[in-house]
């Protein structure tokens, strides 16, 4: 039977295939599906190196390597295009990043969860209070487009301006959340980590080698980074050859591809009935994007010459509402069944073909 590692490996084959595509011009679409299928199980092995230097580094500079790196693919795709002018498709990337998580992968964990266990429990103070930080980035990526669309006149500059304000704030709040729950509040958190602690008590590991895991950290980074470009560098023809909208492909297509090692994290702990860490994984990655990766971007694009504001397509702030605001719901009383991940599912189904249908970007 293949077991989640042997997958990951197999999939490993699609990167050679992506460079032989690219290379020797089988085609944009032939290079875009396999690029991205190749970025997921680097995702992953991004993921497992950052917690084994986690390990050796201590809980608290272990906690701040794990929430810095933790979207590390979605941000270097992301970057790749930024760079490359992709300014709408970045933005639907974010959105559809945040959606995926509270939706997809969310949904996912409850709904497996709930098949296997009548009934899951999470810590409801940490949900309550990442739904209020969920609903801050609602309004900090609301509030730009707002001023757009009731204003006459405004310029670019000023949104611009407008946009790197925020993000400054977003970042602010984000060391916040971190101090909260890796210091002065970490008690709350602790359910999580214990369930962590149990699994590594019940198999016992030697201390992983720090300057190993280092490096494969560092080539994984880099070989994203290539498939990242390859992956770009295809999207626009890849897509159109596809019949797909870049709307779609950003909202839908990239986060799912980046977003790969959180599902099979999340719903790997929801079957094992641990249901704190599975909801953190999910919540807490949406979060990332919010008040880190979207601000970053932000600031990254006004460095580099492909400034990018906060003023998104309306549709996809309609889209992430109404994420925010079902998550929320459900999460608020620390319990889950199959139902509940079966109502955050048909969500976000309802979502992609909404996007699906929906106008290609202007």
């Amino acid at each position: 039977m293949f077991n989640k590692n042997t997958i990951l490996s197999i999939l490993l084959i699609f990167i050679p295939i992506s460079i032989a595509a690219h290379f020797l011009q089988w085609g944009e679409s032939i290079v875009f599906i396999t690029a991205g299928v190749g970025i997921i199980p680097l995702a992953a092995f991004m993921g497992e190196a950052t917690e084994e230097i986690a390990v050796v580094v201590g809980p608290n500079l272990g906690g701040l390597l794990n929430a810095t790196f933790g979207n590390a693919t979605e941000l270097i795709l992301a970057f790749i295009a930024l760079k490359s002018g992709l300014i709408d498709v970045v933005k639907a990337t974010i959105t559809g990043s945040i959606i995926s998580n509270l939706l997809l992968v969310m949904g996912f964990a409850m709904f497996l969860g709930g098949l296997r266990y009548k009934e899951q429990d999470f810590q409801p103070m940490a949900a309550r209070l990442n739904a209020s930080s969920m609903n801050l980035a609602v309004i900090a990526i609301l509030i730009p487009t707002a001023v757009q669309y009731t204003s006459t006149g405004i310029s670019e500059t000023t949104l611009q301006t407008l946009s790197i304000a925020v993000a400054i704030v977003l970042i602010i709040v984000y060391g916040l959340t971190l101090l909260f729950s890796m210091k002065t509040h970490s008690y709350l958190y602790d359910v999580g980590v214990a369930e962590l602690d149990d699994d590594n008590e019940e198999t016992p590991i030697e201390k992983p080698n720090l300057w190993f895991w280092v490096m494969i950290l560092l080539i994984v980074t880099l070989v994203v980074a290539f498939e990242s470009e390859l992956l770009v560098e295809s999207l626009e023809v890849a897509t159109e050859e596809l019949g797909l909208s870049s709307l779609f492909t950003g909202v839908i297509l990239l986060p799912i591809i980046g977003n790969a090692a959180e599902h099979a994290t999340a719903v790997t702990v929801a079957l094992k009935n641990k249901m704190d860490l599975s909801v953190s994984v999910a919540v807490g990655s949406s979060l990332q994007i919010a008040l880190f990766v979207a601000p970053v971007l932000v600031i990254a694009g006004w460095i580099i010459g492909q400034p990018m504001d906060l003023n998104f397509n309306p549709f996809e702030l309609v889209a992430v509402m109404v994420a925010v605001l079902i998550a929320n719901s459900i999460s608020s009383d620390g319990n889950s069944n199959w139902l509940e991940g079966g109502l955050l599912l048909a969500t976000y189904l309802i979502l992609g073909l909404a996007f699906y249908f929906h106008p290609v970007l202007s």
